[in-house]
């Protein structure tokens, strides 16, 4: 039945680009793919969802530069003109007028009077009008207009001007690959170990591989590593390292981690030492250092991170790239594919064994890996911090923010489309931390451009009525906004499920098991959404911890490989955890010694032509020797 309804669909795609005139001449551009993106982002968080990166225009209440592109256009004649855009703040405000608005230039100069991002809230097709273009080289622009994330995801130019371009995901999924002629794709190689995601699990596990000689694949979907801890989201890593009982762990963790303040806490601790030495003048230098979340952009060090991993020779990094498929032979997977965030182009990796260090396990979803989102209940788990009844209550998405204090008054936009603070709801602050937090009642992988855009109108409502309404205004006249993420800064969605279940009182009553791994020294740190009293008609836009003191206690490797597909590893937040526990673990510098223990075993898996299971089975002795060494540094 499924596969007859996957070839009915597939016809019927192929019967809807038949509509298209065989005499018409069309262009179809993808807005990531311009060649000169200004001011202009590429924003993948929704890529499963929409089937496409876009384009977006964040500049903080001011215009952002024009991304270009050249095209060539076959010939003269009348064009309409489509583009896949969206009002993005219609589903809270549609009789405001919309913050998103941009115009398309052809050879600078407005050839439609349209506006785009005005009409609907869901992405569709816009409908630009008819324009005279002459066959040649044409220069392409997006003029934003506001500043206030407006967003294209692609431009249709077609002489067929009774053609309407399809809406439909799987359809458009079609027409864009039609479109851009995009043909088989491309074969990187097989690999002993593919690792899909970057961020701090990610890195530490494709090192640790390398090092131990073999061949590894890193895939990241955004153009820098660290995750959470890069400068796109500026989260700060936490969590102690080289605790018992296997003290080296966290070498590489402590190799590709920027100094900052808990570097600089262990510094304190034991002054003396050549390391606790290097760092403590790092910050007598660097002060700003001290900024744990939300901090100075050199903060994070990603060009760092990058650097390291590149020179790894047994490495093969592959930045902008997105996994959205894969390839399996029973309960084992075979290869992923990949696409280019910006140009669709694909690639084809193939792997012996797969690390799953996406934080939403993108691939063991995928894979068909068994997984478990939200909380469980107290009749399952016997936890005393889970309810009585299952429920999708997660932890949800930081949006961070902060200004800088000029010499002379700045100015800041009216914001009608963002959430109406008044004296009594605004938060009188000068920065955002970790917990402007929302979408903890929302699904974190569908939902997440919905969520990142209302912790959006959050920030930026709150600023424009400090700036403009509140009694205090003078107070933050010479404030300017600096930075507010676009990037979200994610704590929770799917968790894999392995062999072991990690439980809230496995940690608080020192549970040993026989697999002892990374130690985990963070508290159980659980959130909570933070109604703001005369809000009430907006969703949570803050969060409250709650927290409980923990022993460090060692985590079982066996939580660290999925229980149903054989090859698959994981490390960072998607570990086989439930969502109390997962209070504990999921900060970076606890993740990154997973993914060093993850490495590890991966190299023995390797080695002895078994599986992640079988490790923990017949070769637990060979991982503890390997824990206990720790990883050595390149020179």
């Amino acid at each position: 039945m499924k596969q007859k309804s996957i070839k009915a669909i597939l016809l019927f795609s192929l019967s809807f680009l038949c509509v298209l005139s065989s005499h018409a001449q069309s262009i179809f551009i993808e807005a990531e793919s311009f060649q000169n993106k200004g001011g202009w982002v590429v924003d993948q968080q929704s890529i499963d969802v929409i089937g496409s990166s876009y384009l977006m225009a964040h500049g903080l209440g001011i215009p952002v530069q024009d991304a270009a592109t050249i095209i060539k256009v076959p010939q003269s004649g009348s064009y309409k003109i489509w583009v896949r855009t969206r009002n993005w703040t219609a589903s809270w405000a549609p009789t405001v007028d919309p913050p998103g608005k941009f115009q398309v230039l052809f050879n600078d100069k407005l050839l439609t009077k349209t506006l785009f991002g005005t009409e609907e809230a869901n992405w569709h097709w816009q409908d630009g009008g008819v324009i005279v273009l002459e066959k040649g080289e044409l220069k392409l622009s997006l003029h934003d207009m506001t500043g206030f994330n407006g967003r294209c995801d692609a431009i249709l130019l077609t002489s067929d001007l009774k053609f309407s371009p399809p809406n439909d995901n799987k359809i458009l999924s079609a027409f864009r690959k039609k479109s851009l002629n995009l043909g088989r794709p491309h074969y990187a190689g097989k690999y002993d170990l593919v690792v899909v995601g970057g961020g701090i699990a990610g890195i530490t596990t494709a090192i640790t591989a390398a090092r131990m000689g073999n061949k590894v694949a890193l895939i990241q979907n955004r153009p820098v590593l660290g995750g959470n801890n890069s400068s796109e989201v500026r989260v700060g890593l936490s969590g102690l390292i080289f605790k018992s009982p296997y003290p080296n762990l966290g070498k590489v963790v402590d190799e590709i981690g920027p100094i900052g303040h808990w570097t600089l806490f262990e510094a304190k601790q034991d002054p003396d030492t050549e390391r606790s030495k290097k760092i403590l003048k790092v910050i007598e230098e660097n002060p700003e250092k001290k900024q744990h979340n939300a901090g100075p952009k050199s903060n994070y060090e990603d060009e760092k991170k990058i650097e390291i991993v590149k020179n790894e020779k047994n490495i093969d990094l592959f930045l902008n790239t997105h996994v959205f498929d894969v390839k399996k032979q029973g309960n084992k997977i075979t290869a992923v594919l990949g696409k280019d965030i910006a140009s669709g182009e694909e690639t084809i990796f193939e792997g012996k064994f797969f690390a799953d260090c996406t934080g939403d396990a993108n691939l063991g979803f995928l894979a068909g890996a068994d997984y478990r989102m939200g909380r469980e209940s107290k009749a399952e788990t016997g936890e005393k911090n889970a309810p009585s009844e299952p429920d999708s209550l997660v932890m949800g998405t930081s949006v961070q923010w902060y200004s800088d204090k000029l010499t002379e008054p700045s100015s800041f936009p009216l914001t009608p489309w963002a959430i109406q603070f008044t004296e009594e709801t605004s938060q009188k602050l000068t920065r955002g931390d970790w917990d402007w937090e929302a979408g903890l009642l929302s699904d974190q992988i569908k939902d997440i451009e919905k969520i990142r855009d209302h912790a959006l109108r959050a920030a930026f409502g709150n600023w424009s009525f400090l700036k403009n309404h509140s009694k205090d205004k003078e107070r933050y006249a010479n404030y300017k906004l600096s930075w507010v993420a676009y990037i979200g800064g994610k704590r929770e969605s799917r968790r894999l499920l392995g062999d072991v279940i990690l439980t809230e009182q496995d940690v608080l009553n020192s549970i040993p098991y026989d697999d002892a791994s990374f130690t985990t020294t963070w508290p159980i740190d659980l959130h909570y959404p933070k109604p703001v009293k005369g809000l009430e008609n907006e969703e949570p836009f803050l969060s409250e911890a709650v927290t409980q003191n923990i022993k460090p206690y060692a985590v079982p490797y066996r939580t660290l490989y999925s229980r149903n597909i054989e090859n698959l590893f994981m490390a960072g937040r998607n570990i086989s955890v439930t969502h109390a526990a997962l209070g504990t673990v999921r900060v970076m510098r606890t993740t990154g010694m997973m993914g060093e223990v993850v490495g590890m075993a991966a190299s023995l898996a390797i080695k002895h032509k078994t599986s992640p299971r079988d490790i923990y089975k017949n070769h637990l002795s060979d991982l503890k020797k390997l824990m206990e060494k720790g990883v050595l540094e390149t020179k």
